[in-house]
């Protein structure tokens, strides 16, 4: 498997650098670790940047080299107007492999990176090898949930309330009531994201159905879940694993992040199936 045919002046490892989508988005991206390991993707979770990996890179980088990237509408990268759609942000993670000469990844999506990852196993699955599938599911409902944070974003453009709604969905009490350092980021990206490009990533959430085609993914597959998730349910994470063939399903007392709440387990869970 090719995964670093382009030349070690094409990259500067480690700094946060950009490519242009065919249809003109800007996205952000960053390389971490050695060009001669093999390469992982990291997919975030709406309404995050790539940093929300930061307590995998120590970990990881020894044993592959590490692409994190924002999603459209998320982050660093451009907010075109309008909704977004699965299918458009999978586009962009190919564009960008193709960019950075990458034929073929394990990948690891949580959330929203989740529904990407899935789309491109079934639609683009020789692109992938290995794949995680982290608190995520094939589906989310209902429409009127999103409809209205679509509405709500697209006629007052208010972070604060979403900051608040995020933040309460990804992590235990305990950590919000402490003020856990590990929080305030979070709440910062959130806080400073497009309300254009939250909404459009809404809209792509809510338009995925991915049920009909999850038994088609055919890649060697770990689910990860979270007891305690309430946006992406114990049954959403069941659902997957029970609907892949072979696929693997580990349940951790986490939340909606568990790569931030439990870093350790998530590093280790993740790294003992990739290798």
């Amino acid at each position: 498997m090719n995964n670093n045919n382009i030349t070690a002046t094409a990259i500067i490892t480690g700094q946060q650098q950009y490519f242009t989508t065919a249809d003109g988005v800007r996205i952000a991206w960053q390389l971490d670790g050695e060009e001669d390991k093999p390469v992982v993707v990291l997919s975030n979770s709406i309404a995050t940047d790539y940093h929300m990996w930061d307590a995998q890179i120590a970990a990881f980088t020894p044993h592959f080299r590490v692409l994190r990237f924002d999603t459209r509408g998320n982050g660093a990268s451009g907010s075109p107007a309008g909704d977004y759609s699965i299918n458009r942000m999978s586009i962009d993670v190919i564009e960008l492999l193709d960019h950075l000469g990458f034929d073929r990844v394990h990948f690891i999506g949580l959330s929203l990176g989740g529904f990407i990852a899935q789309y491109i196993a079934i639609h683009m699955p020789e692109r992938i090898d290995k794949l995680i599938l982290a608190h995520t599911a094939a589906h989310l409902g209902p429409q009127d949930g999103f409809n209205n944070n679509i509405k709500s974003l697209r006629e007052h453009a208010d972070m604060a309330p979403f900051a608040q709604m995020f933040i309460r969905n990804w992590f235990p009490e305990k950590l919000i009531s402490a003020n856990d350092a590990r929080i305030q980021p979070f709440r910062e990206v959130i806080l400073a994201m497009s309300p254009t490009g939250l909404a459009g990533s809404f809209a792509a959430v809510r338009d995925s159905d991915l049920r009909n085609t999850a038994p088609l993914i055919t890649h060697r597959t770990l689910v990860i879940g979270g007891d305690n998730d309430t946006v992406t349910l114990p049954e959403h994470s069941v659902y997957l694993a029970e609907s892949i063939p072979d696929a693997q399903l580990v349940m951790l007392p986490a939340v909606h992040l568990s790569n931030v709440e439990l870093a350790e387990d998530f590093n280790r869970i993740a790294l003992y199936f990739l290798q």
